[in-house]
């Protein structure tokens, strides 16, 4: 459960994957899934961490920054924004598992003030924190993990239902979707069982989806594990040969879709 104030734990200035242009990212503490492959461990929980350093020190992970502190830091670089089509994206952790008083007045204010919103999100959340957020937000950032329900809470902890019935929900009322499909090797790769269920789905349920991104696994984060005290359980990314299969099996029915981004 999300604190009553919301802890951030990077502000990344300059970022290019995090939607269109020339960003801020601002990482919220805090997420109902518990995906055994996460790159940012230290998004996962929503207390406050300590991280080790290489130098045998500590770094304390989570912070609550004042609103207003946000929004300065965010307009700080507006220039860059207006230059290269970017704005601001809140990600996680997962934005829409926190105090939403707090998420709805940060985009509202950034909307005000002409920058544009992306929300990077699991869709773990209840729909009412979409709409909250939704007249204020350009795009959606939906990063899609497993299609099967049963296996979705093998491995993620808690069924998709609710993922699923907020994509089709968002893109019923219109919203920009950006599908980010995590591919993890012997995970959710495979094209009967996990690949073409899932075509259907979008197809039957008329989801419309501006791109779909599919990332390959990365174990980029590994330290991280270490660093939090964590055990580190290692994943396969998928040779670029299937994922080019997968890619054109998308591509055939339509979908703009893209390796990496």
């Amino acid at each position: 459960m999300a604190e009553t104030k919301p802890l951030i734990f990077n502000v990344q200035k300059f970022s290019v994957h995090d939607g269109p242009g020339i960003r801020t990212t601002i990482f919220f503490k805090g997420c109902p899934l518990a995906c055994p492959w996460c790159h940012n461990p230290e998004s996962q929980r929503f207390c406050g961490e300590r991280m080790a350093r290489d130098d045998g020190g500590w770094d304390d992970v989570g912070a609550y920054y004042p609103l207003a502190e946000v929004i300065r830091q965010a307009v700080q670089d507006q220039i860059f924004y207006e230059r290269s089509g970017g704005g601001v994206t809140l990600s996680g952790g997962e934005v829409l598992a926190q105090p939403m008083d707090y998420v709805t007045a940060l985009v509202q204010a950034l909307a005000e003030k002409g920058i544009s919103v992306g929300i990077d999100t699991s869709g773990a959340a209840p729909f009412t924190a979409f709409e909250q957020v939704l007249p204020y937000t350009d795009f959606f950032l939906y990063d899609m993990k497993l299609f099967d329900d049963e296996r979705h809470r093998q491995y993620m902890g808690q069924g998709n239902r609710q993922i699923l019935e907020n994509m089709k929900a968002l893109s019923d009322a219109g919203a920009v979707l950006y599908l980010r499909l995590i591919m993890v090797d012997g995970v959710n790769t495979d094209r009967d069982r996990d690949i073409q269920p899932f075509q259907e789905w979008l197809q039957a349920q008329q989801i419309r989806v501006e791109t779909i991104h599919l990332l390959p696994y990365h174990e980029l984060g590994r330290h991280k594990y270490q660093a939090l005290q964590r055990p580190f359980q290692p994943f396969r990314a998928p040779s670029a040969q299937v994922l080019e299969g997968i890619r054109q099996s998308f591509a055939g029915l339509g979908y703009d879709t893209v390796i990496g981004g």
